[in-house]
């Protein structure tokens, strides 16, 4: 049931703990801003919504959350530009996935009306810790817990959604080393894939730390079979043979990424051939080879578009040749350019947060 309050609570900090000469270039997601947003769902309804100072949470230890992984979340980002309007990019989008998140793993639905007025309300209380530099940005995180207490094996009946602040910096400072995946896989079908559900991050770090231990960045995650590229790591993956753009097509296994759809969007506008199709691992092999690879890149929100220099498969580490033009900057600033409100908008994607 959706609730009819949209009266929002505010209650400030006395003091900040902001820091303006040390507001750009933090680390990404280690330093919080001085509220949240908070809305409780009990009695088979949302309760009314508050902004509160960022402050930690007062829960049972029989919260279903920690026992059954009831969890769900949202990444985005608020940008200021230089005239000090603070914009953010697709948010419907991220609505409505952490709905079809919740919805699979039978957590409520939290309402549209309320999602955009808490988080217009909290961005405007928090307007001085969006960062203005390039690069830099406040990176939001929406997110919903099951607080109901019980450890029966079933679904709670009470949640908390929340949203959280945090200005950060580029969340990769160079280009990245990946291994593809032989053993490990992120999801499979039928699971929770193409949920944004907080344990398929959870079950990435053993083989990402393996990976790093390594000498790499990331895992680049394949099919059951290993013989198929999906994503790599926490984000969706691009290819570029020759002059033609690849990309593996969103599935249950797969998170339907928005900048992953936004990057096709501008690659069509841009006359690029773009395949979504199965993409082998051998293929992208034989690309390196013979050089018709020209680049790989990962995209998220948090990355946005991170370039990939070499890979690993086998333990045979291959090079992606650096050519002039790369699809991956020309992505990274068309994207950027409109999230900064630096150009036009073709698409209707800026949000101004008003």
């Amino acid at each position: 049931m959706e609730t009819d309050i949209l009266q929002i609570s505010i209650e400030k900090v006395k003091q900040s703990k902001l820091d303006k000469a040390t507001l750009n270039g933090r680390k990404f997601g280690a330093t919080f801003t001085d509220h949240m947003f908070i809305c409780t769902y009990q009695n088979g309804t949302w309760q009314t919504p508050k902004i509160t100072p960022y402050q930690p949470l007062q829960m049972e230890p029989s919260a279903r959350v920690f026992h059954y992984g009831q969890a769900v979340f949202e990444g985005m980002k608020a940008y200021k530009d230089q005239d000090n309007k603070i914009f953010l990019f697709r948010p419907d989008e991220n609505q409505e996935r952490i709905n079809k998140s919740a919805k699979r793993l039978a957590m409520p639905a939290f309402p549209k009306e309320l999602f955009f007025e808490g988080l217009n309300a909290l961005l405007r209380v928090e307007k001085d810790w969006i960062p203005q530099a390039d690069g830099n940005s406040l990176y939001i995180r929406p997110f919903m817990i099951a607080s109901g207490r019980g450890i029966f094996a079933a679904p709670s009946d009470e949640y908390t959604f929340i949203i959280i602040c945090s200005p950060s910096g580029k969340y990769y400072a160079k280009d990245v080393k990946v291994v593809i995946a032989e053993q490990y896989s992120r999801a499979a079908n039928g699971g929770v894939g193409a949920a944004k559900a907080a344990g398929n991050y959870g079950a990435q770090f053993y083989p990402t730390q393996k990976a790093i231990d390594a000498g790499y960045d990331q895992v680049v995650w394949t099919d059951s079979t290993h013989a198929y590229i999906e994503e790599a790591g926490t984000m969706n993956i691009f290819f570029r043979i020759n002059d033609t753009l690849l990309t593996a097509p969103t599935s249950e296994r797969i998170l339907d990424g928005v900048t992953r759809k936004s990057i096709i969007d501008i690659a069509k506008s841009q006359g690029i051939a773009v395949e979504v199709r199965k993409i082998a691992v051998e293929e992208i092999k034989e690309a390196s080879l013979n050089g018709s690879l020209k680049d790989m890149f990962g995209t998220g929100t948090a990355a946005v578009v991170i370039p990939i220099s070499h890979f690993s498969h086998k333990n045979v580490e291959y090079k992606v040749n650096k050519v002039e033009n790369r699809y991956s900057d020309l992505f990274k600033k068309h994207l950027t350019d409109i999230q900064y409100n630096r150009a036009e908008d073709e698409f209707g994607w800026r949000y101004e947060v008003k």
